[in-house]
């Protein structure tokens, strides 16, 4: 009888505890805040919660799952380059849509331009070491501050990440910074060298 009545508490105890990577909605909670606080894509989350069919509505109260499997090394893209730089295929989607965010009404050589700083950087020992870790790296892109970093890129950007990988990566002159001077609130860039003007944007080293 005492076996039993362990058996039953121990299935009882697996169904109700929440899972060990759940996250539980909190007033004024959405899908891309939690994504933010747990280090997660909005696109990353909502793959992790295939239940949740509107990511615009979610509950309080609801269980979030926010696992990441960092285990698995991601697949390396098949895109050739002739940089140094080696991209996985989230890498370059990231790129991309940070290019779509900052320069989605820029021309094409614009969009060009913004990916070659983004890879400029990782090769700086200025900055951080990888894709993630430039475009992440907090107060240096609006997008990823106000989550238009979250939304797919679209098929020039794509085109303009793949030409930065390529023959044109030389158009932002090794630029490590680029603004729009019109709509800048803060102007510490206009004291250092301009290196290119595209489209609205400034480039800068």
């Amino acid at each position: 009888m005492k076996k039993l009545t362990f058996v039953l508490t121990f299935l009882a105890a697996l169904c109700f505890a929440a899972p060990a990577f759940a996250y539980t909605v909190q007033e004024g909670d959405t899908m891309w805040k939690i994504a933010q606080d747990n280090s997660l894509t909005l696109d990353e989350l909502a793959k992790a919660n295939p239940q949740i069919t509107d990511l615009d509505l979610i509950i309080i109260g609801q269980q979030i799952n926010i696992h990441k499997n960092n285990n698995s090394p991601e697949p390396k893209t098949e895109r050739s380059n002739s940089t140094d730089i080696s991209l996985s295929e989230k890498e370059f989607d990231l790129l991309a849509r940070i290019v779509r965010a900052e320069a989605q009404t820029e021309p094409f050589e614009g969009k060009v331009a913004v990916a070659a700083v983004v890879l400029n950087r990782v090769e700086s020992s200025q900055f951080p070491d990888t894709i993630k870790e430039v475009i992440y790296e907090p107060r240096q892109f609006q997008p990823v501050a106000n989550g238009q970093i979250n939304k797919s890129a679209d098929q020039e950007s794509i085109e303009a990440v793949e030409a930065a990988l390529s023959d044109m990566r030389d158009i932002s002159e090794d630029s490590l910074f680029f603004y729009n001077p019109d709509i800048a609130t803060n102007r510490w860039l206009d004291t250092r060298e301009t290196t290119v003007v595209i489209g609205q944007h400034v480039f800068k080293n």
